[in-house]
């Protein structure tokens, strides 16, 4: 059985919470749009799913750089606001990124 480093279960987690915190913020944005206004477009529940959406878009461009520090805490902060299942693993990957980052240094 093969390891995986902890640098590479980080940026996993956190493009794959990236991912789906774009595809539930799209379908968040699309489900909206037929809620009680017909066509027209409920903007509480938008605001919500464009913010999901362009947090999933930071945690997919930052899950590359996930074991750096900056970008370790910026997963973690943009996960908790993002939210849901793929904020959650957002976070988990920051974390671990975290851990990773601040291993290095010691």
């Amino acid at each position: 059985m093969s390891e995986i480093s902890m640098s590479r279960i980080a940026y996993i987690l956190a493009l794959v919470g990236g991912i789906l915190m774009v595809i539930f913020g799209l379908l968040s944005l699309i489900g909206s749009r037929y809620e009680n206004f017909g066509p027209f477009l409920h903007w509480g529940f938008a605001y919500g799913s464009i913010v999901t959406i362009i947090c999933g878009v930071i945690a997919i461009v930052g899950a590359k750089s996930a074991t750096t520090l900056v970008w370790a805490i910026v997963l973690i902060i943009v996960g908790a606001i993002g939210g849901g299942l793929g904020g959650l693993l957002a976070v988990l990957g920051g974390i671990l990124g975290l851990i990773v980052a601040v291993s290095k240094k010691t």
